[in-house]
């Protein structure tokens, strides 16, 4: 029985899983969404349409999938669960008639893909669990350039640290990582009851748009150093943050004050382009000496 909107509902998520012999786990984080409005308003807030190839995490059941397979060319969903990986093409056949043509079932572990087949992808649209949440996103935007969109539906609290700006108490790694690839942004907030089980807390979607990243003489990996020393050590000053990571604290103010940031700031002050040109003048001093 196909449910009236064309998506499963919370009694065909329930009998699927049933079926299946499937119980959400803690391990993967795995919380299905069983409310059909939710995975719609999930696919307009993405804003990808009949052009975009989009490539989905954790597809579960597949109540998302079904729903971006209405609107998009094609998903390739990495499943970690080989029974949930199996069944997805078969679900999607027997609820949407030409949908697992346009589908493609990756059975990996996310945090490892580095190549997928097929037409490259151009958004990711996921259902995140919050503990693998981060890594994921960055991850993913780091091994896959042509990702353009995102638009992830994680824990609230995650949410806001990915979207915060600098100066706020929820800023740090999260948000300045996801800065260097994007313009990030809270997008929404979703309730508990659209999930089975109910999580404990409320989620939030988090929207990205890739933009090209800071203009600096450093890789990336040096200015993600910056950032790790900097929140490793919050409620220090930069000058002191930054001493290990530079090779003591003269060093890391000669640097800080090369780039224009005062030494007596704290890291969550600084935005993303600050912490390349910290690293940048880093290496100049090196190079220097």
């Amino acid at each position: 029985m196909v449910a009236e909107t064309g998506l499963l509902g919370p009694a065909h998520i329930r009998e699927l899983a049933d079926r299946l012999g499937v119980k959400p786990t803690k391990t993967w984080g795995q919380n299905f969404v069983i409310d059909a409005n939710t995975v719609r308003r999930i696919v307009r807030v993405a804003d990808v349409g009949p052009e975009d190839v989009v490539l989905e995490v954790g597809p579960g059941l597949g109540s998302l999938t079904l729903a971006l397979l209405e609107q998009v060319k094609s998903v390739t969903a990495i499943e970690i669960d080989p029974k949930l990986a199996d069944e997805l093409p078969v679900t999607v056949a027997k609820h949407l008639a030409d949908g697992a043509e346009r589908l493609t079932v990756v059975q990996q572990d996310a945090m490892k893909v580095r190549e997928l087949p097929g037409e490259a992808p151009t958004a990711l649209v996921a259902n995140l669990p919050y503990n693998v949440a981060v890594p994921v996103v960055l991850t993913l935007l780091e091994h896959f350039p042509t990702l353009e969109k995102v638009l992830v539906m994680v824990q609230l609290e995650v949410a806001e640290r990915l979207a915060a700006n600098p100066g706020s108490k929820t800023y740090g790694v999260p948000s300045v990582k996801a800065a260097w690839y994007a313009d990030v942004t809270l997008a929404g907030r979703i309730g508990r009851n659209v999930f089975w089980p109910a999580p404990n807390v409320d989620s939030g979607l988090v929207k990205m748009v890739r933009r090209d990243p800071p203009v600096t003489d450093v890789d990336r990996q040096h200015v993600f150093a910056v950032i790790d020393a900097a929140f490793a050590q919050r409620r220090k000053t930069l000058r002191a943050a930054l001493s290990g990571w530079a090779g003591g604290a003269p060093k890391a103010e000669e640097a800080l004050v090369a780039a224009g940031v005062d030494p007596t700031a704290r890291g969550e002050r600084l935005a993303v382009a600050e912490f390349a040109a910290v690293a940048a003048a880093h290496q100049r001093g090196q190079a220097s000496t």
